[in-house]
């Protein structure tokens, strides 16, 4: 399927593709794919960003595009061809595709972080003054747990659809002998899913620590090519802070605990970040931000969330929305997207991650919890 993930070229292949810089044709085949692809998304009443942005016009300029790791569009858009219950529909084979396949990602960017145009810059990194932030619920009532995570990229490597087995091991190595490094409240220990028994993993899988194989989203995007190959996940000892390695981003590092301490959570992440980020560069762009896989992570890539029981504003779900979309929160099932909630307990984070920086977008989830809370007490 698609471009980069179609051949996988010897080094020797690509050289010389690089030289003569005559590959740039999209072959047949995947020409053929784009348009039955299109002519059935177009018939389905998907409500996918990619459908709503993905006009014939838009197509038609970008089908014979190339990035310079040989991604086409099809690369960008089969998951959401495949799955016309996506939300969003898109994901970026390489870094290179945010700019050549800019018609389409932009206005899906625009649209999902409420208003960041294509004329917009996203702002410097800023973690912003880090004791900002107390405990949501000091008497835990509500929050049952608070996690906050980014998601990073490793500069030099494309994203998963391109990348070949010898990567994956090359970064999973990076990536384990640098956390190795961590000291203090971080110090833990590195598992690769390669060699992994099925009983640590089911107790990974329970804990909610390990992503598992298998989501068709990601599968039809083609980044769960080589499972488990370069996959691997680190925890330290008291298992609050966290590093996936190659799920859906290169590194999705994560700071978690039961309880409502939002504060207490985020200061963890950021020493970790700036850990990390000392040792390992980081693809980031001066107009996006950092570079992700999907780009409703872009920007500060920042997700904070809290699971949280609010059974009276559960029975009355306008209201919950209401709430939520006027501190640009997502409500989500407990296990995550596309899942229920479970027993009255929501998952509940902060949607918009560009044109606002770090300290700014978790700044938006902590008041709307806030705010949830203190309706909840009233109903």
């Amino acid at each position: 399927m698609g471009g980069c993930a179609s051949k996988e070229n010897t080094a020797k292949e690509q050289k010389k593709e690089d030289e003569t810089g005559k590959d740039t044709m999209v072959d047949a085949a995947v020409l053929e794919k784009l348009e039955a692809g299109f002519k059935k998304l177009e018939a389905s009443d998907s409500k996918s960003l990619l459908k709503k942005y993905l006009t014939r016009e838009v197509f038609d300029a970008l089908k014979n595009k190339k990035t310079s790791f040989g991604s086409t569009l099809l690369d960008c858009i089969q998951s959401g061809y495949e799955n016309h219950d996506s939300g969003i529909g898109i994901y970026a084979p390489d870094a290179e595709a945010y700019t050549v396949f800019a018609d389409l990602f932009d206005p899906i960017i625009e649209d999902y972080h409420k208003g960041f145009t294509k004329g917009d810059k996203h702002p410097p990194k800023n973690w912003g003054d880090v004791s900002v932030f107390g405990n949501l619920d000091p008497n835990n009532e509500f929050v049952v747990s608070t996690r906050v995570r980014c998601g990073r990229s490793m500069e030099g490597y494309p994203f998963n659809p391109c990348l070949t087995e010898e990567q994956y091991k090359e970064m999973e190595q990076k990536v384990s002998s640098t956390l190795s490094g961590l000291e203090g409240e971080l110090k833990g220990t590195f598992y690769p899913l390669t060699g992994m028994s099925k009983d640590v993993q089911q107790k990974l899988i329970d804990d909610h620590f390990l992503f598992k194989e298998g989501d068709r989203f990601l599968q039809a995007a083609n980044a769960c090519r080589f499972w488990p190959s370069g996959r691997g996940i680190f925890h330290n000892e008291n298992k609050t802070f966290l590093v996936w390695c190659n799920e859906e981003d290169h590194l999705r590092i994560i700071s978690m605990q039961m309880g409502g301490d939002l504060g207490q959570v985020y200061r963890r992440l950021v020493t970790a970040v700036n850990d990390i980020e000392k040792r390992i560069p980081f693809s980031h762009n001066d107009r996006l931000g950092f570079l992700t896989f999907c780009p409703t992570n872009l920007g500060t890539t920042v997700r904070a969330s809290v699971h949280i029981k609010v059974p009276k504003l559960a029975a009355n779900k306008a209201k919950l929305e209401e709430v939520a979309s006027k501190y640009n929160l997502q409500v989500r099932g407990t296990r995550g997207e596309h899942t229920e909630a479970e027993g009255g307990i929501y998952d509940i984070s902060n949607k918009r991650r560009m044109g606002l920086t770090e300290f700014e977008a978790v700044k938006e989830m902590y008041d709307g919890i806030a705010e949830l809370i203190k309706i909840e007490k009233e109903l």
